[in-house]
Parts: C-alpha cells; sequence; structure tokens
C-alpha cells in the first residue's frame, strides 16, 4: 500500500498505441450526441437545428486489448453505436478550430454502448443519460494510431460487421461537426487536458446485440476493434 494514500490509488487506465510499446493513459471521456444527420433523424430529431451536445462516461468503462465485453444487466435492449475516437495529446480551453488539430495525439475507433431502456427511461423523466451510458465495460475501444502514422481524418469509411454482417456504415466526412469544432466546441465548456478521449458520433444503423454476438468495428486508415458479448 502507499504511504500516501488510506488505499492503494486504482490503476491507470490505459489502451495501445500502434507500433509502439508504451501505451495512451485515459483521463476522461467525452461524447458527441446525434452528430451523423441520419443517425440524428433515425432518433427523431432534426440534426439542422442542433449545436453539439455532449454526455460522459467513465474511463473505467473502456474494455481494450481484444477483451470481450460482458452483457450489462439491468437491461434488455443494448445497443451498438460504432465511432472514431480522438486521442487528446494537449490540454486547453477556448481553443480555436484553426489550431485544434494540434491538441491531438491520435486516432482509434470506440464503441459507444447503451443500455437503450435505460437511456429512453432517464429521457421520458428528464433525467440524466448515466445509467444508460456510462455502466461498466460501456466503451470498448481499439488502439490509438498516432496522427504521424495515420495523419488527420476528414473522410474515410465507418463500419460495424455483427456476425460478419454489415449493421453500421458511414463516412467520416458526414460529421456534422468536424472534429477541429467539435474539440473547439467543447474547450468551451471544460478545459480539455491529456488523456482525454472524445467520440465524435456514429452514423444511422444503430441496434440491439445479444450474447454471442462479434462486433468488428472499423475505420479506415485506423487499427480495428473485434469484441464478442459474452
Amino acid at each position: 500500500m502507499s504511504s500516501a494514500f488510506v488505499i492503494d490509488p486504482p490503476a491507470v487506465i490505459s489502451l495501445p498505441v500502434a507500433g509502439n510499446a508504451r501505451r495512451f493513459p485515459v483521463n476522461r471521456i467525452f461524447c458527441v450526441g446525434r452528430n451523423y444527420a441520419e443517425h440524428a433523424r433515425e432518433m427523431g430529431h432534426d440534426p439542422d437545428r442542433e449545436p453539439p451536445f455532449f454526455f460522459m462516461k467513465p474511463a473505467s468503462a473502456i474494455v481494450t486489448d481484444g477483451k470481450d465485453m460482458d452483457y450489462p444487466h439491468l437491461s434488455n435492449d443494448v445497443h451498438h453505436e460504432i465511432e472514431m475516437v480522438v486521442a487528446i495529446a494537449k490540454g486547453g480551453e477556448n481553443i480555436s478550430a484553426d489550431q485544434a488539430l494540434e491538441h491531438v495525439y491520435g486516432y482509434g475507433v470506440g464503441l459507444d454502448m447503451t443500455r437503450r431502456d435505460l437511456q429512453g427511461e432517464a429521457k421520458k423523466l428528464g433525467r440524466p443519460w448515466d445509467t444508460g451510458k456510462a455502466f461498466d465495460q460501456a466503451a470498448p475501444c481499439g488502439a490509438i494510431t498516432p496522427v504521424a502514422q495515420c495523419g488527420h481524418l476528414s473522410k474515410g469509411t465507418v463500419q460495424l460487421l455483427i456476425n460478419g454482417e454489415v449493421r453500421q456504415e458511414g463516412n467520416l466526412n458526414q460529421l456534422i461537426w468536424d472534429v477541429p469544432e467539435t474539440i473547439a466546441y467543447l474547450s468551451t465548456l471544460f478545459s480539455l487536458l491529456p488523456g482525454d478521449l472524445i467520440f465524435t458520433g456514429t452514423p444511422a444503423g444503430v441496434g440491439p446485440v445479444k450474447k454471442g454476438d462479434v462486433l468488428e468495428a472499423s475505420v479506415e486508415g485506423l487499427e480495428s476493434l473485434k469484441t464478442t458479448i459474452r
């Protein structure tokens, strides 16, 4: 036990880095809601009238290194949402869109898993979404690819296969708020910190998963993510 603390501090949550034995430490996870027009419409909203909004997941929700995801308790309607993930290397607040990409370490592939039934109940009651979005293992995430290897991505196929069948497909050029705009807006609400992750939104086609499903998530130019629901 460390002499500085009354209990042992939690281990640092981290993600693998493509081509590097060292890992990316995860601080906070910010998620952009309804950032693809077709997904906004399938959820019953008008994408042309909404500024970006955000919700959060704890770093402890990360599932990585090819591990499987447990189907969460207290839900019968868990949905998949594939997203490109932005890994922040340099913090700041009120960052301009022109300078936003200077703060990015790299990019990855993530799944914003959602207990849709619990989220729906929270929406009806005007309550926070935490029980639907921030549960254990709610953020499977693949390796981070450094910008030096992949560049800054503004286009490319985003795809999710379940048991080999395409369930979601879109393109990064369909983002309503692109990465620089998202970072700039988010930095007016929070002071961004090194290690923060930003899940940038999901294309249309979200739907339920069941135990035994094999999810294969990919964003063109990045390391793919594979997990099985158990």
